[in-house]
């Protein structure tokens, strides 16, 4: 059985009188894509956001690789990688310079063109920040959580706004990080994203975890209630259609 890298037992979140986390419980699994999703507001982001170490908790416990939040916070930042947003970065700076400027604040000896083989930016080195595209962009903030070779990761809506091919090449990227041994934990408004890229989901809504299993048994249980769609499921959707006769490479945007 897989080990618990992730455990959250009983958290809780209060803004004064309102209870934004509602005494939630999960544990991930050493390894596994764990996709947490709810609607705008549910909770999901305040949730993670105390796990990385950014937020505070009202009361409850959580343990990341062994490490409690309330003793060690500090231990914790140094064995995981968190996703930025855009306005994290130097727009002015090229691809190498802020991968060394990071490799600086995280103390750690880098390779900057080792990790942007792996996001596919090579070409892109000497780029400024500023004149990525939409999916280099989200491809760059991605090799930034790898730079301090973190046990687990956690990327927040990262596929949001891309071009199908765009957003295709970032599942595989996603699927190749935990390939090398890396847990990721993601945030996604699109279902069909979390169904073909976790192993389990928890979906929060109002504050609390209403449901959790991976994606086909959530799926299957609906169904076992009567469920059916208005329309006949297909082996193929739109989006494979433009793939297929567009093709999966990237592109530069015009």
């Amino acid at each position: 059985m897989a080990q618990t890298i992730i455990s959250v037992k009983n958290l809780t979140k209060k803004y004064g009188d309102f209870e934004a986390v509602k005494g939630i419980s999960f544990d991930v699994y050493e390894g596994e894509i764990f996709g947490f999703l709810g609607p705008i507001g549910a909770g999901k982001s305040t949730s993670l956001e105390i796990i990385e170490t950014l937020r505070e908790k009202t009361s409850g416990t959580v343990t990341v690789d062994g490490v409690d939040l309330d003793k060690s916070p500090d231990e914790i930042k140094k064995i995981i990688g968190v996703q930025l947003q855009t306005s994290g970065y130097y727009p002015g700076l090229n691809l190498t310079e802020l991968i060394e400027l990071f490799g600086g604040l995280y103390n750690q000896t880098v390779k900057p063109l080792e990790l942007l083989d792996m996001v596919n930016l090579r070409d892109k080195a000497k780029a400024k920040y500023k004149e990525l595209s939409g999916g280099q962009k989200q491809r760059f903030s991605i090799a930034t959580t790898l730079i301090n070779h973190p046990k687990i990761i956690f990327l927040d809506e990262p596929t949001t706004g891309l071009d199908p091919q765009a957003r295709r090449n970032l599942w595989d990227l996603v699927t190749d990080i935990r390939a090398k041994g890396t847990t990721v934990i993601i945030t996604t408004h699109y279902m069909d994203e979390a169904e073909v890229l976790c192993d389990r989901v928890a979906i929060i809504d109002s504050g609390k975890i209403i449901a959790m299993d991976s994606p086909d048994k959530l799926i299957d249980k609906l169904v076992a209630t009567g469920f059916e769609r208005p329309k006949e499921v297909k082996k193929a959707n739109l989006e494979d259609v433009f793939i297929n006769l567009t093709g999966h490479a990237l592109r530069a945007e015009s």
